[in-house]
């Protein structure tokens, strides 16, 4: 798919529309890069350049944490990764920083090792949610009835969002199966932890190692949230085991 395919009206990318719509629009006239970097930017967002300002043999983040630009290919993956980096600076910053953290102790090996591994996943295909305390009990525990048809008003009071910029490229052809990996709070609160939870600077504060080695993570077959698929607007929607699969 190319960036002019985007529909801008899907719910998933309204985070991200104001300034997404418009740096697509200049892309099919200019790079990927050039694109993200004429739009408006926050003060600590990063420099877009082109792809092969990345040096043969450099680690990518470690590249992106020394020079403070991120090398950018002309597709939807690099786009959207632009995209989040500009929504949430603070955020993929922090990330950015873990990464490079890691790759400097331990090198760029064939595993990633666990907090890798975790940053890799979250930066990827993580979500951020604001829910009432009922919503997040019923997905930690996988009880999808009781968190999307039961409990399914409460959906007015939620608010997700898609961080993960291969997850939005994911969502660009939209299939039920599709997941993200939620983050947690850290540490758990009964109300998943309010609007901050979707805040950039303290977002970026709670993230550690040591928490996201432990995969903080829950799964949440996005198209299951109301509002996000016009299918799942009868309850047999969810009884499908292979997408919305029962808790271990």
């Amino acid at each position: 798919m190319s960036l002019e395919a985007i529909d801008w009206a899907q719910p998933w990318l309204a985070p991200y529309r104001v300034i997404g719509e418009a740096a697509a629009h200049t892309a099919l006239c200019t790079s990927v890069a050039a694109a993200l970097e004429q739009g408006a930017k926050p003060a600590s967002a990063p420099t877009f350049v082109p792809q092969l300002d990345l040096p043969a043999g450099r680690a990518y983040e470690a590249h992106i944490f020394q020079t403070g630009t991120v090398p950018t290919r002309d597709n939807l993956h690099d786009f959207f990764n632009g995209l989040v980096w500009l929504a949430f600076p603070e955020t993929k910053r922090r990330l950015n920083e873990l990464q490079a953290s890691e790759i400097a102790r331990n090198g760029v090996t064939s595993t990633r090792g666990p907090v890798r591994d975790a940053l890799t996943l979250f930066d990827e295909n993580g979500a951020l949610l604001d829910a009432p305390a009922a919503l997040w009990e019923a997905l930690v525990a996988r009880d999808w009835h009781t968190l999307f048809v039961t409990q399914r008003a409460l959906w007015s009071e939620a608010r997700l969002i898609v961080f993960g910029h291969a997850l939005l490229e994911k969502l660009t052809t939209p299939r039920k199966a599709i997941t993200a990996h939620v983050l947690l709070p850290a540490p758990p609160s009964p109300n998943g932890g309010g609007p901050e939870a979707l805040d950039d600077r303290v977002l970026a504060r709670r993230l550690d190692a040591q928490y996201l080695a432990q995969k903080p993570f829950v799964p949440l077959p996005v198209l299951g949230v109301p509002g996000w698929c016009a299918d799942n607007a009868t309850a047999d929607f969810y009884d499908d085991p292979k997408v919305f699969r029962p808790g271990p």
